[in-house]
């Protein structure tokens, strides 16, 4: 985006307080992201502000000819998840959250047990599919720039997020059938 352009420039010319227009402008992305790959809102939000921390320090090698800004900022968020992750020790699958929708109306009980699903579906997927899924199906990124986040090909990444989609699809169909052969008890 050529206004990043100009407000990054801003900032390397002294103006360090006009970072906060980037930050307003990139939080809920990076937030997001974070989120759908931590389940962790409080591990999201550390990353976030790390993530900008980062941006900050090392704006002077961020090469707006090479990406985009957020590309850049997601590169960033990528590297310090895939930390986190490999530090995190196995959780109590009780204390974890859903995947983050953004706003929704309300659910139903079923609904939620369907995104309490996929999450699950979700853990089990290798790292870099699912960062790829993430990235396209819920940040909605093009496999570009996708590939360029992920230091990939873009065939790479078009692999990763189709062999996610059919891990996703194996296991919850599944876990459909293990639901459907379940006898339904009626209440007395």
């Amino acid at each position: 985006m050529d206004d990043d352009r100009a407000v990054i420039a801003r900032v390397q010319a002294g103006a360090t307080d006009a970072f906060r227009v980037l930050v307003d402008r990139y939080q809920h992305v990076v937030w997001t992201f974070c989120r759908n790959l931590l389940r962790q809102p409080a591990d999201a939000e550390d990353l976030t502000q790390d993530v900008f921390l980062v941006a900050f320090r090392k704006l002077s090698s961020y090469d707006a000819d090479r990406a985009a800004f957020s590309t850049w900022l997601l590169t960033i968020a990528r590297s310090r998840c895939c930390n986190r992750l490999q530090q995190r020790q196995p959780m109590n699958e009780s204390s974890e959250e859903p995947l983050d929708r953004g706003p929704a109306p309300d659910e139903t009980l079923a609904d939620s047990e369907v995104w309490n699903r996929l999450d699950r579906a979700l853990e089990q997927l290798p790292l870099e599919q699912r960062t790829a899924f993430v990235l396209a199906e819920i940040q909605e990124l093009p496999h570009s720039e996708i590939a360029e986040i992920e230091g990939v090909e873009v065939g790479t990444v078009k692999s990763r997020v189709s062999r996610a989609k059919a891990r996703l699809r194996d296991v919850l169909h599944a876990w459909s059938l293990e639901t459907a052969s379940v006898p339904v008890r009626k209440p007395t």
